[in-house]
């Protein structure tokens, strides 16, 4: 693949600068790493409570799937405010925040009563948990190098493969607490699944700092070579011309990188929330399910970290990204014109699997040309209208299941919509680069 991003590689990197970002990578990413696995837990959990829930609550395919997908439409009106606000009060406060609020709206999930009250709750939920993805996002950006930050980008996101891979036995097992103390299997999976990120929410305080200058851990010559290391990247990128948050909404790219993230939220979504009952249509139990449902997990966990690393050895990134999106699209197509249940899951654990490696090239683009308040607000963007294919692949999902009592049609439709965005990515993506390479980014504005 061919070189069409800014960023420096870490290969030759002095013993300073790897002493400096191990001590970082240790310090932060396990934290954030363990906040999203609880993000990510609350989507799959949807997915199994639905086994017992839909038949209690009276949810058709249909409604199901137009609750799955109402949380990210709150999800995309609250990201970017979310994340602007998060740049004026602070990366820290903030995010901490955000996981008391969403602990405490997944927790709640447990007592809803019908249709209405699962809406209510779906769309509580996207609203407080919107800054979080885009916030770390951003958050990544004050504490590592670009060379670095492909590989931290792939370690945050298996967070994702994570959840799926413990997440989904887990799930499957807590639906046999049916009957204790008076709550339904599926009540308890989203009280013991929701508490976690309200008792995580204090520790954020302590664990996590705004930047390099305000931590107390790290030596002296290490954060010095971190400050002055990220200072000269900001800067060079701040020559030209100021921006606000707001002013990132207009820049082309990052509405090419919203159409890309839409496609990939959509295959992404479509297969978390209606994999474990393809699963169970094959005559699976609620145990089996679960842990059925973890290989394509498991399967991402390695692909995201190595397709990271690739990226960031190759220094290239919409190649990268663009590869993977398409291999995720014509794996999940394929898989719904087989008819055999085997080769179904390994098909859907390629694209499970491909989806997730996308993400790690995807987010190092952003910071190539936006930086401060325009970088959180530019993230923020593209997250939150990107993710609005997480609403409309189980809502189409659903009708179409509904209407024709197979999932296979609207799958097929993600999965062609995956494959067509990709191609247009790459060769759009390609040409936006050459043409901008000599422009200035977007700049932090002077406060």
């Amino acid at each position: 693949m061919v070189n069409h991003d800014q960023d420096t590689t870490p290969d030759g990197a002095t013993s300073l600068a790897k002493t400096t970002m191990r001590r970082v990578v240790v310090r932060l990413i396990p934290f954030l790493l363990l906040c999203y696995f609880f993000s990510f837990l609350n989507r799959v959990s949807v997915a199994f409570a639905a086994l017992q829930m839909n038949h209690d609550l009276g949810l058709t395919p249909a409604v199901y799937g137009l609750a799955a997908g109402l949380f990210f439409l709150t999800y995309c009106l609250f990201g970017v405010p979310s994340n602007l606000a998060l740049y004026r009060f602070g990366a820290t406060r903030w995010i901490a925040g955000i996981l008391f609020a969403w602990g405490l709206c997944a927790t709640a999930l447990a007592f809803v009563v019908g249709p209405y009250s699962y809406y209510v709750m779906r769309l509580l939920l996207g609203a407080a948990e919107a800054g979080y993805f885009p916030g770390i996002l951003f958050f990544l950006t004050l504490w590592f190098p670009a060379a670095w930050r492909g590989r931290m980008v792939a370690l945050f996101m298996t967070g994702v493969a994570a959840s799926g891979l413990i997440g989904s036995p887990l799930s499957g097992a807590l639906l046999g607490l049916d009957g204790d103390w008076g709550l339904r299997g599926w009540q308890w999976m989203f009280i013991i699944e929701g508490l976690p990120p309200v008792i995580l929410a204090p520790l954020c305080l302590l664990v996590l700092q705004d930047g390099p200058a305000q931590a107390k851990w790290l030596p002296a010559p290490e954060k010095t070579w971190l400050i002055t290391t990220l200072q000269a990247e900001h800067g060079g990128k701040a020559t030209e011309r100021k921006a606000s948050g707001w002013t990132a909404l207009v820049h082309p790219r990052v509405w090419l990188l919203a159409a890309m993230w839409f496609s990939n939220a959509a295959v992404l979504n479509g297969i978390l929330f209606f994999l474990p009952m393809i699963l169970k249509g094959f005559g699976m139990s609620n145990t089996q399910t679960g842990f059925v449902a973890a290989i394509p997990s498991a399967a991402a966990l390695v692909a995201v970290i190595w397709w990271g690393r690739h990226s960031d050895q190759k220094n290239e990134r919409y190649g990268h990204a663009g590869f993977a999106n398409f291999v995720a699209g014509i794996a999940l197509l394929i898989s719904v014109l087989v008819a055999d249940p085997t080769l179904r899951i390994v098909l859907i654990t390629i694209s499970f699997a491909a989806t997730l490696a996308f993400t790690a090239p995807f987010w190092t683009i952003p910071p190539t040309f936006l930086t401060g308040a325009a970088s959180a607000g530019g993230i923020a963007a593209i997250s939150s209208i990107g993710v609005i294919g997480g609403f409309v692949a189980p809502t189409i999902i659903g009708y179409l299941t509904g209407l024709t009592g197979d999932s296979r049609v609207g799958l097929a439709f993600v999965a062609v919509l995956a494959m067509v965005v990709s191609g247009v990515f790459y060769f759009v993506g390609r040409h936006m680069v050459a043409k901008d390479r000599m422009q200035a980014p977007v700049p932090e504005p002077s406060r």
